[in-house]
C-alpha cells in the first residue's frame, strides 16, 4: 500500500521561505517520478513541480527560480521536498505531494496536503 505524508506547513511572512517534506512508503519501483501540486481556496487544484528518478525537473512559471523540488531514497522511503523561497501572498494554499505519473501533471497516489499560508 503506497502511503504520502507531508509535513512542514505552516505560516510564513511574505519573502520569506518554507521546506516541505513527504514520506513515500510502498512505492517502489525503479523508475519514478513524483510531484508537488497545491489548491488555493475557490481554485483548481495546479501542479506546482516535478521530479523523475533520473533527477529531471519541471516547474510551473510563477514558482521558477523560488522554488526547488528534490528527492532522496533512504533505507527504502522515498524523500520528496519542496524548498520555498521568497514566497508570496498567493503561494498561499493547501500543498500536496504525489507519486506515480499517469501522464504530464497526472499521478496515482496522493497525499492528505498541508496548509501553507503567506501573510503579506
Amino acid at each position: 500500500q503506497v502511503q504520502l505524508v507531508e509535513s512542514g506547513g505552516g505560516s510564513v511572512q511574505s519573502g520569506g521561505s518554507l521546506r516541505l517534506s513527504c514520506a513515500v512508503s510502498g512505492y517502489t519501483y525503479s523508475t519514478y517520478c513524483m510531484g508537488w501540486f497545491r489548491q488555493a481556496p475557490g481554485k483548481e487544484r495546479e501542479g506546482v513541480a516535478t521530479i523523475d528518478s533520473d533527477g529531471r525537473t519541471v516547474y510551473t512559471e510563477s514558482v521558477k527560480g523560488r522554488f526547488t523540488i528534490s528527492q532522496d531514497n533512504t533505507k527504502n522511503t522515498l524523500y520528496l521536498a519542496l524548498q520555498m523561497n521568497n514566497v508570496k501572498a498567493e503561494d498561499t494554499a493547501i500543498y500536496y505531494c504525489a507519486a506515480g505519473c499517469l501522464g504530464s501533471w497526472s499521478f496515482r497516489y496522493w497525499g492528505q496536503g498541508t496548509q501553507v499560508t503567506v501573510s503579506s
